[in-house]
């Protein structure tokens, strides 16, 4: 199997009203499905990705409002990376000054990255990359030439940095491109989340919890490469769940050697299976098997103010 990299990436949140108005008003992705966490129904399962919510643009939260906050470390991602149009770098600049969010630039393998964290403690990184196509979500001063594309990969912290490396190159088809002091760097062939550098001096080992990445998940294209990659994990004796309907993919799930949790999912069926693609999180969509329960769980969900998310914005 070779995958075309990063699917989504899963994070805990706290506040669900304070990422929708940092995620969709002040980063200017699309808010594209409004749902619950499978496992824990009365919690929202939120997705933002770019204007066509195309595999490889989706960061998603489930919002543990009240819960404690996480320590970003090993067994975790530790980095989330965002792909902009070149040129867009001192746009990002002038728009997280204008909403009073500090930030710095940092480089490695001769790009820059502007880094950040979301009002939940999330590590964040923009950078310009030709790769892709833009978006064409606009919100307020947020153009195609500047907006975020999806992403641009994520930086790993492996507490087994090295049997990490290798394993995805053997089971998922991931090259190494290059090698810095401090990083072994990935690659796979999508247009967006394509890039995985895997940090070699494992940090303290992380604590699950608000602020965290839950897990990461890489692109099956179809049923038969999911098969492919569940027979890799197999063979190198990893415990694989079986295959889950999650409704818009087909997902497994591994616990890999430096205790990262990573999912592979399928491209499709797609997130407008319940919803118009131009209506995406119009409504709270459920799985099957809840719409019984849909008036019992959306009383106890957190309402949601969207239209105010795009257009009023502050730190809270």
């Amino acid at each position: 199997m070779q995958s075309k990299g990063i699917h989504h990436i899963t994070a805990i949140s706290g506040d669900p009203q304070q990422g929708l108005d940092f995620y969709a008003g002040v980063l200017g992705l699309r808010f594209t499905k409004k749902t619950i966490n499978h496992d824990d129904p009365y919690t929202y399962h939120l997705y933002f990705s770019n204007g066509d919510a195309s595999p490889g643009t989706h960061i998603t939260f489930f919002p543990w409002e009240g819960s404690p906050k996480g320590e970003i470390g090993s067994g975790q991602v530790g980095i989330t990376i965002y792909a902009i149009p070149k040129g867009a770098l001192k746009f990002w600049k002038q728009r997280l000054k204008r909403f009073d969010i500090p930030y710095s630039l940092d480089h490695r393998f001769n790009e820059t990255y502007l880094a950040f964290e979301d009002p939940d403690g999330l590590k964040i990184e923009l950078v310009e990359h030709e790769r892709g196509p833009n978006s064409d979500w606009k919100v307020d001063d947020i153009t195609p030439d500047v907006a975020i594309k999806g992403f641009a990969g994520a930086v790993l912290y492996s507490a087994n940095p090295k049997s990490t490396t290798w394993l995805l190159k053997k089971t998922l088809g991931f090259r190494q491109e290059d090698e810095s002091e401090d990083m072994w760097r990935l690659e796979a062939t999508g247009e967006f989340g394509h890039t995985v550098d895997v940090l070699k001096t494992p940090p303290k080992r992380g604590t699950i919890g608000v602020g965290t990445v839950h897990h990461i998940a890489f692109r099956a294209s179809d049923n038969l490469e999911h098969e492919e990659a569940r027979t890799a994990f197999t063979a190198e004796n990893y415990h694989v769940t079986p295959f889950i309907d999650r409704k818009y993919f087909r997902s497994i799930y591994v616990r890999e050697c430096g205790y990262i949790l990573l999912e592979v999912a399928t491209d499709g069926p797609g997130f407008d299976v319940d919803e118009p693609k131009d209506k995406l999180a119009h409504t709270l969509t459920l799985p099957e098997g809840y719409e019984r329960h849909r008036q019992k769980i959306a009383d106890h969900l957190k309402a949601l103010d969207v239209r105010d998310a795009y257009v009023n914005y502050e730190i809270h």
